[in-house]
């Protein structure tokens, strides 16, 4: 039986998920040539070709696509037991800031599984919209914060993913027909909601705030009931509720950038562990995966 080595699969992913040799040859440090040949030598090995060749964006076949979901399997055990058997003797407290929609879908895996491997650690969480969450950083409040960034020419934090925004609506009502458009917002300065508000003003289009709250669960519970429609990222769709697009009558939101935000001078060991553990469980997990695919057909909420 042939074994994959890890390195083939770690570039393999790149690729898919940056959608470029030539990014990928710069994240792990080849050049495009020998990425080039890390991708044949694999496809050498398995006996398939992975990508389809000649398109402008890396695209895969349907044996690449095969091969990508037991990649990211395969890594993050491999990961997790190197992590788990190294088991560096960190220990500590940091504390995590992060929006309410993360810490409710994506984070508790991450986290949990972040724990199992460093247990001397111990995690305080805190929810909060985003912005409030980076002014409360500046004020020492946090070692570590995850928040939306809407501004892409901006700098500041590490960039761990993109997010595609897609309204929802509930399952078992037409409330998104209505005139005016019912809305579920959380209050300012929620990054969705000045989306949503500044969106629907340049199309003229009438709107009223039918339901505000700070709270995710809320938020969701709101459309689920069919008080109005909302705005989330796509990674954090619950199930539940219906996705509406331009087919509907709902105009494409764009992106926002998932950003971790640290500050170095004050960092302790396990502060830049859970910041390494973090930004890797991103790019390497399915996270990154069902965001660069999201086109949701359940759909989503707004919390941040």
């Amino acid at each position: 039986m042939q074994n994959i080595p890890t390195e083939l699969l770690r570039t393999f992913l790149k690729a898919v998920d940056t959608g470029s040799f030539t990014r990928a040859a710069e994240i792990v440090g080849r050049t495009q040539s020998a990425v080039s040949l890390q991708i044949r030598r694999l496809e050498e090995m398995l006996d398939a070709s992975l990508f389809v060749r000649g398109t402008h964006r890396v695209k895969l076949t349907e044996e690449g696509a095969t091969l990508a979901g037991y990649a990211r399997r395969m890594l993050a055990l491999n990961d997790e037991a190197v992590s788990s058997l190294r088991r560096p003797k960190v220990a500590g407290s940091v504390r995590l800031g992060a929006p309410h929609e993360y810490t409710a879908s994506l984070l508790p895996v991450i986290l949990g599984k972040f724990a199992q491997s460093h247990p001397g650690v111990m995690l305080e969480v805190t929810c909060d919209l985003s912005k409030n969450l980076l002014a409360r950083q500046e004020k020492g409040e946090f070692d570590l914060v995850i928040a939306l960034h809407d501004d892409p020419a901006a700098r500041g934090g590490k960039k761990v993913l993109t997010e595609p925004l897609t309204w929802i609506t509930s399952l078992d009502h037409e409330r998104h027909t209505q005139r005016p458009l019912s809305l579920v917002v959380a209050p300012p300065p929620c990054i969705y909601r000045n989306r949503v508000l500044q969106t629907l003003s340049r199309q003229q289009r009438a709107w009223r705030i039918a339901y505000m709250s700070s709270s995710y669960s809320g938020l969701i519970a709101a459309v689920r009931a069919g008080l109005g429609v909302t705005l989330l990222a796509g990674s954090t769709v619950p199930e539940g509720v219906r996705v509406l697009a331009e087919r509907d009558g709902f105009p494409t939101m764009g992106e926002l950038d998932v950003r971790l935000y640290e500050r170095p001078e004050n960092a302790t060991e396990a502060v830049r562990c859970l910041a390494d553990y973090i930004t890797s469980s991103f790019a390497n997990s399915d996270v990154a995966l069902a965001a660069a695919s999201a086109t949701p057909s359940v759909a989503q909420v707004a919390g941040e």
